[in-house]
């Protein structure tokens, strides 16, 4: 299909524009929401940074389009999902618990 923009008014340009970005935002939208379902509130999540810092923190809150996290160091930060990692949670044991656990399984 071929459109002659060069002979629309004003108006139905203003439409046609509207016909485009209403969708294309709502697919921007739901990419978004399927990002944020990836991770649930508290989850303890990383990101770098725009001076490629890796920064840590809980998630709190989704917000429209990002998600709303404390660091540990009680910073609030607003991110994009798709810029987000889980962070593995870490064994803490100390290491004499884990070779007194290794010797008895022998």
């Amino acid at each position: 299909m071929s459109l002659n923009i060069d002979q629309f008014t004003e108006s139905e340009l203003v439409d046609l524009n509207h016909r485009i970005v209403k969708p294309q935002r709502f697919l921007r939208q739901m990419r978004a929401h399927a990002s944020m379902l990836k991770f649930s509130i508290g989850a303890q999540v990383c990101f770098e940074t725009d001076d490629l810092r890796t920064t840590t923190g809980t998630l709190i809150r989704y917000n429209k389009k990002t998600v709303s996290l404390v660091t540990n160091d009680g910073h609030r930060w607003n991110v994009s999902p798709s810029l987000l990692r889980l962070v593995e949670p870490r064994d803490i044991t100390p290491v004499a618990d884990v070779q007194a656990r290794n010797i008895l399984q022998k």
